[in-house]
């Protein structure tokens, strides 16, 4: 297939690519910067420079037969100001518009794998949710459904949608471990808040293997919730991560610091989800690490 892939970049993009090199696929990129990328990304790829914005998009999914969208701004690390907010939107529904409105004026690709987050649900305390599960209210549960809503716009144009919600992915080279590493090295690390919050995770070659599939598999539609069903809290995930490191993990970060510190954004590191990914695994979509132990020893060496 040639397929094109937003958000080619970032920790999941850059697995994917090389995942799908591995397979034979025809790969292009929409990217910002395409002298940054080309460097990252490799002469394999073809580029699509995003400044060119609508008509870009139209050139870079001419003949194209499936799309990855992974496009989004870090939800985490910024207070969520209004202009903040409008950039989390723009970066996510903004450029899955693009997407759609250039599926509506070209060939049609025959997939779209668009993301969303199991921000989806809000916060569910211990109440399970799974992909059949409605959204919840707060800022994250409305992007997350908007920027699904807007991805799902292109079934009207003949192109099967499937949506991918993402936990919090675990991988080498970035991602939550690159920002809980370093102080968990240092015995600094430990819960967030009350500890108490589940803390809904994926392996990121897990994760990879599941878009795969939705590309391949002409029989995937709909939502799959991409989170392993090892769940766990966060303060389960912080005694975990301290065995792998063979540190201490006892320093639990209070909640009200990281309100002070971020505001309402704060929400996303002490809120948490329950996810249990049932229509993940009756479409038969196995985990290599559905457990957290293995996991992270796969990733720490």
């Amino acid at each position: 297939m040639q397929i094109v892939i937003t958000g080619a970049t970032g920790l999941v993009g850059r697995r994917l690519l090389e995942r799908l090199k591995a397979r034979g696929h025809g790969l292009r990129a929409w990217v910002r910067s395409p002298a940054s990328a080309a460097r990252t990304l490799g002469p394999e790829v073809q580029l699509v420079d995003a400044s060119g914005g609508s008509s870009a998009m139209r050139v870079a999914i001419a003949d194209a037969d499936a799309i990855v969208n992974l496009a989004g701004e870090p939800v985490i690390g910024r207070r969520w100001s209004a202009a903040q907010k409008q950039a989390l939107r723009a970066s996510r529904i903004g450029v899955t518009d693009l997407i759609v409105d250039a599926i509506a004026a070209a060939p049609r690709p025959r997939v779209l794998v668009s993301t969303s987050a199991v921000g989806y649900y809000g916060d569910t305390g211990a109440r399970e949710v799974d992909e059949h599960s409605p959204p919840g209210t707060d800022f994250l549960a409305a992007l997350s459904s908007d920027w699904e809503a807007a991805a799902l716009r292109a079934e009207a144009h003949g192109t099967r949608v499937c949506i991918v919600r993402i936990g919090l992915v675990l991988g080498r080279d970035g991602g939550v471990l690159g920002t809980m590493m370093p102080p968990f090295r240092l015995g600094l690390g430990g819960p967030i808040g009350s500890g108490e919050q589940y803390f809904p995770w994926v392996h990121i070659d897990d994760l990879v293997g599941m878009q795969i599939a939705a590309l391949e598999r002409e029989d995937i539609q709909g939502p799959l919730l991409a989170v392993a069903p090892g769940i766990v809290t966060n303060r389960e995930f912080a005694a975990a991560l301290g065995r792998a490191l063979h540190r201490p993990a006892v320093l639990r970060v209070p909640g009200f610091a990281l309100r002070l510190a971020l505001g309402e954004s704060a929400t996303a590191l002490l809120a948490g989800q329950r996810a249990v990914p049932r229509r993940t695994q009756a479409l038969g979509l196995g985990f290599q690490f559905p457990e957290l132990g293995p996991a992270l020893a796969d990733l720490i060496r």
